[in-house]
């Protein structure tokens, strides 16, 4: 009996109209484009406008291509797992706002939340329900509105974050095309470098918190940077040699887009040239659980059935990870 994977059999992404240049972050900041470029390696990102919009309407242009191309409707989804750091409110799960807003009526669903590796989590959550056998039809979401928990006078998280949203769907696969390995890692003593103060159960709301801009997303930067720097090039390099993978015989290596200098350190570190490693961090910033997702849509038509693809994630809290994926199409 042969071996199922969890497949990926189409991609999509979607991105806000409006795009914050570095320029007019220097009317709103004390900063300026060369600062911003040479450290982070950022020169725009999109932020979603308008009243009442929120992550989830950044998801339904996504789904609803990702359905498009694939020829199927919303109601032949099983299940739904939306990774998000900003969802649309504490509850009801966005994964269920959105079904309701795309017709998907024979989905469950649920959001998961590990910061930026969020989606790197949820491929693997979703394949373990595919490889089960308990499910053919699984959409894993990821997908931020930065702009909602950003505060614009905080120059150390202004320039990083931009909002947008890409999804995969995950398929049963049996000539071994798929999700092959991961290895994933958090560890909760990170937590003070990079988090939200304000708004969850130890610290509810209030005239105090607001006054204080604690409902905004903080980081110590430095202290992240080491971190992640070393851990998402190291847990790169592991999945590859798990899999006696050489740097030959990666086709492409997706990386988190967080900061142009970590991009660099994980290809060096698993010995992959530039030209192997996706990036569009230029354009977008850090999307938080958007960003490969985001990656594999734009780069979609330059895969090949076949390919070695290696993911790699970081984010706070701490939690990091890595996935080989055999390219199904």
């Amino acid at each position: 009996m042969q071996k199922t994977y969890a497949a990926i059999t189409a991609v999509n992404g979607y991105v806000p109209d409006y795009v914050l240049t570095n320029k007019e972050l220097e009317t709103m900041v004390d900063t300026n484009d060369e600062w911003i470029t040479s450290r982070t390696g950022i020169k725009e990102r999109r932020i979603l406008k308008g009243e009442g919009l929120g992550t989830s309407d950044m998801a339904v242009p996504a789904v609803e291509g990702l359905l498009k191309k694939r020829g199927i409707t919303a109601d032949e989804l099983e299940l739904i797992i939306f990774c998000t750091t900003t969802p649309d409110m504490p509850f009801p799960a966005t994964a269920n706002i959105l079904a309701a807003k795309i017709g998907a009526t024979k989905a469950w669903g649920y959001d998961l939340q590990a910061a930026c590796s969020g989606f790197l989590f949820g491929l693997a959550t979703g394949a373990s329900y595919i490889e089960s056998g308990r499910y053919k039809k699984v959409l894993v979401i990821g997908g931020d509105k930065m702009s909602s928990i950003i505060n614009y006078e905080d120059r150390a998280t202004c320039i990083i974050f931009g909002d947008g949203c890409g999804c995969a769907l995950l398929e049963p696969n049996e000539q071994g095309f798929g999700i092959i390995d991961s290895v994933l890692k958090s560890d909760g003593s990170g937590a003070p470098y990079l988090h939200m103060k304000a708004g969850g159960s130890v610290k509810p709301a209030s005239h105090e918190s607001i006054d204080a801009h604690e409902h905004f997303a903080y980081q110590e930067g430095q202290t992240v940077f080491k971190f992640a720097v070393t851990n998402m090039a190291d847990v790169a390099a592991e999945v590859m040699e798990r899999n006696a993978l050489e740097a030959d015989d990666v086709a492409w290596l997706v990386p988190h887009q967080a900061n142009k200098r970590i991009i660099d350190a994980t290809a060096n570190r698993t010995g992959l040239s530039a030209d192997k490693v996706i990036v569009n961090i230029e354009r977008y910033g850090n999307t938080t659980n958007g960003t490969i997702p985001l990656c594999l849509w734009e780069w979609e038509d330059k895969f090949k059935k076949g390919d070695n693809l290696i993911l790699a994630a970081f984010g706070g809290g701490f939690t990091w990870g890595a996935m080989y994926i055999k390219w199904a199409y």
